[in-house]
């Protein structure tokens, strides 16, 4: 299966892009991964046709069999950038549609960014998009500078032992939608 990695944040040092990378590596031999971030995408604007590296966005997400979104939270919601990339991609290209699409996401705060995970859904169900949405078990990793060691791997047994698991039921899920 080739998946999509994208992390939603702009930030250096993102921990959503490590947990990216993290399962790129971890799963290598099971799955193909291209791990991608909307860092550096010019912020959405309406009338305006969309730049040359939003389309480039676009066919990726169009050549993966899944995409893989890691969402922070800012405000209580996806980040502005995260935003921003969705909505050039739903009002040009509309890559998403029919799309399975799996959340992952991590934050420094313990809640993991549960509410970003809840909005991110939201949107990508909405007209422009109609994406196919994992709804089984969630993957939320909070307290992220504790979760990684140096090299960038995962220092908590647990938490890989249940990345496992929940990529078995993302498995599962994505062969009955696909048959």
């Amino acid at each position: 299966m080739k998946i999509l990695a994208l992390s939603g944040s702009n930030a250096d040092g993102s921990f959503n892009l490590a947990l990216l990378k993290f399962i790129a590596k971890h799963f290598e031999d099971k799955y193909d991964f291209d791990v991608t971030s909307v860092k550096g995408l010019p912020m959405f604007k309406e009338g305006v046709d969309a730049p040359a590296d939003v389309l480039a966005l676009g066919k990726k997400i169009q050549d993966a069999d899944l995409v893989l979104i890691a969402s922070p939270e800012q405000q209580h919601s996806v980040t502005s950038s995260l935003k921003s990339a969705l909505e050039w991609l739903s009002s040009s290209v509309h890559p998403f549609h029919g799309k399975p699409v799996v959340i992952v996401s991590t934050s420094p705060m313990p809640q993991g960014a549960s509410r970003s995970q809840l909005r991110l859904k939201t949107i990508l169900i909405s007209p422009g998009f109609g994406a196919k949405i994992f709804n089984g078990d969630e993957f939320m990793m909070g307290t992220a500078p504790k979760q990684f060691d140096e090299n960038g791997a995962l220092v908590n047994e647990g938490t890989v032992k249940f990345l496992d698991h929940f990529f078995s039921e993302v498995e599962d899920w994505y062969k009955q939608i696909t048959k």
